[in-house]
């Protein structure tokens, strides 16, 4: 697999982010050659990503017919209008976030043990709470629910990933972001604000 000399200390980043997030896009070949685009909860656990659904339908089609697939994880963290940095033009309007896309093959998992054990990484990341018995084989109820699902496993032969939080800003541009982010104060600016500090090259330099 290749990672795009992503740097171990990177690529924690971006293991961080996929286990962060629980919804991502699916691509397949369509019968007709168009890219065929379908919104799943996901999880990347032991280097691949898994995803469910339907033994029936368009993805599962698409699959058998040809395993090149393609899977796209994203976070909008701040919207950053043109006036943060111009008072006239707009063409600096821009967005800080968070992106990462996986190219691979998929594969419908058989085994009942590694289904089994994509179900139990599904449960801790989109339910830690629980509030449900463990699933096991061990249970004549999982194992038939199980069986009736099918799992994609994508293998991943690249990874891509793009986090921009304004690295090529410096100076005044670079300050009167932080200052327009620091005034508005939505939800996720502040985190915004955070990451941009973390990933910006320059701001030791301020």
């Amino acid at each position: 697999m290749r990672r795009k000399e992503f740097a171990m200390e990177e690529w924690h980043e971006i293991e961080s982010f996929l286990s962060e997030m629980t919804f991502g896009v699916l691509g397949t070949v369509g019968e007709d050659g168009y890219p065929n685009l379908k919104p799943l909860n996901f999880v990347y656990t032991d280097g691949a990503l898994y995803a469910h659904g339907s033994k029936i339908g368009e993805k599962i089609a698409d699959m058998k017919r040809d395993s090149l697939v393609s899977f796209s994880v994203a976070k909008e963290y701040a919207l950053i209008p043109s006036y943060f940095t111009d008072p006239v033009y707009a063409c600096p309007a821009s967005a800080f976030f968070k992106s990462v896309i996986i190219k691979g093959r998929a594969t419908l998992v058989e085994d009942l043990e590694e289904k089994a054990r994509s179900f139990v990484s599904f449960m801790h990341k989109l339910q830690p709470e629980g509030g449900y018995d463990p699933v096991t084989l061990d249970d004549p109820g999982y194992v038939k629910q199980i069986k009736g699902v099918a799992v994609i496993r994508i293998d991943p032969d690249d990874i891509s990933a793009k986090f921009k939080f304004g690295q090529n800003m410096k100076g005044a541009k670079r300050e009167g972001v932080i200052s327009g982010l620091e005034k508005r104060g939505l939800e996720l600016d502040e985190e915004a604000l955070r990451l941009m500090k973390a990933y910006c090259p320059h701001h030791k330099e301020d």
